[in-house]
């Protein structure tokens, strides 16, 4: 193996997990996000030569398999208008701690969900996201705050919804 068979194999074994979460936490669906995922580690491999060079090759892979992921989704969407509509999925979820979040992201309008995954999931900071989306510092922290606020008010429904009438959970 070469060198830079070498470091793309490093960078690949750093990143894949991660970036197959923060999908997860976007998307919903584990296997949707790990398909994307490795669809997007596939078209850096073919490009690494010029992909390692950039300031952040992962932000690079993450992009390209968000644009993936919303790519099959207009896809799906498409093929489900002529499509019967009951098909069932067969994917049990990780956890309830995880599932009441991506429930709560799945609320958000999309560069809301965005901002909040790459924000708290995959540490990036304001300015980051900024320059990730190509917006104002301001206009991430605007999605961030309506988020958050959305969140917590799912949340708050959902807590509110489990109770009994006397109160009791």
């Amino acid at each position: 193996m070469t060198g830079t068979g070498r470091d793309f194999g490093r960078f690949y074994a750093d990143n894949f997990p991660v970036l197959c979460k923060q999908l997860y936490a976007y998307t919903g669906d584990a296997t949707e996000a790990q398909d994307a995922v490795q669809e997007a580690f596939v078209r850096a491999w073919t490009r690494w030569a010029s992909v390692s060079r950039y300031e952040n090759p992962a932000g690079w892979v993450r992009q390209v398999a968000w644009r993936l992921a919303i790519s099959r989704w207009r896809r799906a969407r498409t093929a489900l208008r002529y499509l019967n509509g009951q098909r069932e999925v067969h994917a049990p979820p990780p956890g309830p701690e995880h599932v009441t979040l991506v429930a709560a992201l799945a609320t958000l309008p999309e560069r809301q969900r965005r901002a909040v995954v790459l924000h708290y999931l995959a540490d990036l900071s304001i300015a980051q996201i900024a320059t990730e989306e190509s917006v104002a510092e301001g206009t991430v922290k605007s999605w961030l705050h309506r988020g958050r606020a959305a969140m917590a008010a799912h949340l708050d429904s959902e807590r509110v919804e489990g109770r009994h009438d006397d109160g009791r959970a």
